[in-house]
């Protein structure tokens, strides 16, 4: 699978097989999410690879309660719409992987980092990037849970308070790989133009033609 074929077959995996996934195979993507690139070579990340039932339950409690909240900014259609979803694979999943930044690491004394020091947690969001493009070129599935409590799932974890969560993953073999995204193909929002997002010399600018800015 080339790089092209991984990124527009990439999906939100929520749905899992049962079959574990091999430890080389676990490997592989940690290792790729490990050359991501990063401001400085800093290097930001830890990854914490869960796979106790245990944890995964609290974890999915803490998601439960999340979603409750989140569901009540909804009415209507859109309630049922939402309702109706499956957002989170934790239980499923054979692997659940917490992704952490450290913003104050020392690693790369700092250089790119003082006019903006969020790009520390930009490059950990690279590392993520990397990992689910080789999950996906490896028949692995990775889902995104957002909808949980960052700081609920630090204690129960035992991640330092200085750490930011960055993302919650649960990790598996899917069921299958979706033609489209699951919240495209469910109505909930469809992908914009790439037409109506770029612009040229200037903001707002749209014509290919420098001497029109």
């Amino acid at each position: 699978m080339d790089v092209y074929e991984a990124i527009y077959s990439r999906r939100d995996v929520r749905h899992f097989r049962t079959d574990p996934v091999p430890d080389d195979v676990l490997q592989r993507i940690l290792n790729a999410a490990h050359h991501a690139g990063s401001v400085g070579f800093m290097q930001p990340w830890n990854f914490l690879v869960i796979r106790s039932a245990a944890t995964k339950q609290r974890i999915f409690d803490l998601y439960k309660e999340a979603n409750r909240q989140a569901a009540e900014d909804y009415q209507g259609e859109q309630r049922a719409l939402y309702d109706s979803l499956k957002l989170a694979g934790i239980l499923e999943a054979d692997i659940n992987l917490a992704v952490t930044c450290d913003s104050q690491r020392e690693t790369g004394g700092g250089l790119g980092r003082k006019s903006m020091p969020e790009t520390a947690v930009y490059s950990t969001c690279c590392a993520i990037e990397n990992l689910w493009l080789a999950a996906r070129a490896e028949g692995i599935g990775v889902g995104w849970v957002s909808i949980v409590d960052p700081d609920a799932a630090k204690q129960i974890l035992g991640i330092p308070q200085s750490l930011t969560l960055v993302a919650y993953l649960c990790i598996g073999v899917p069921i299958s790989f979706d033609k489209k995204p699951m919240l495209e193909r469910a109505g909930w929002q469809s992908r914009v133009p790439l037409e109506e997002l770029v612009y040229y010399e200037a903001w707002g600018h749209r014509s290919t033609s420098p001497e029109k800015v």
